[in-house]
């Protein structure tokens, strides 16, 4: 069984407290339908003939339970500790160099996947056998993930994020308070991490 998890964030400029409060809400509600279904696919599987059909659907509906969960986990780390620039000297720095021609034009092509029409998240990837970050756009929290890469950024653009701060028109200033926002020291860290396990 998976665990809620807490989260140390600060007040943040431009994203209410009121916006976080409902949003770990919901982060607990997909910690909560991903054990409720583990637990329902464990009962069901004692007939599966007569199961079946309703087990492979709550298979389906756990990989996006489980994003969910997983996906703002992330999300809420890079809130922790207020806000950091991030180092210019650092090994994500250096790889946004190589790979995008500097870490402002990574921001630019990042900030502009923000603000895709639609629900998902924009997601910074690293795929280690290419040795290559790759920007993508995740529609919901489970159509469109890349197998196999490492999870190093992301950002929910789910209207739920922001709504009570911003009309969906205005989600720009949504997607640009929560960049100032973020603790870029654990977007740095877990590249090392992706880096070091290759």
């Amino acid at each position: 069984m998976y665990t809620e998890q807490t989260f140390n964030i600060p007040e943040i400029e431009g994203i209410s407290k009121k916006t976080i409060e409902e949003h770990l809400k919901l982060y607990a509600g997909y910690v909560k339908h991903t054990n409720l279904i583990q637990i329902k696919i464990a009962e069901y599987s004692t007939d599966l003939e007569k199961n079946g059909y309703a087990i492979n659907e709550l298979r389906r509906r756990f990989s996006f339970e489980f994003n969910g969960m997983r996906n703002h986990e992330y999300y809420f780390e890079q809130l922790e500790g207020g806000a950091h620039p991030g180092n210019s000297e650092s090994l994500l720095s250096a790889q946004m160099k190589k790979d995008f021609g500097s870490s402002q034009a990574w921001f630019e092509e990042f900030k502009n996947i923000c603000l895709t029409r639609g629900i998902g998240w924009a997601i910074l990837y690293y795929d280690k056998k290419a040795d290559k970050l790759i920007n993508a756009w995740v529609d919901e929290q489970h159509l469109g993930q890349l197998n196999g890469l490492d999870f190093i950024y992301g950002l929910d653009m789910w209207e739920h994020s922001y709504y009570i701060d911003y009309t969906p028109a205005d989600k720009k200033k949504y997607v640009e308070a929560y960049l100032i926002a973020t603790n870029q020291d654990v977007a740095e860290k877990r590249f090392e991490k992706a880096v070091s396990s290759k």
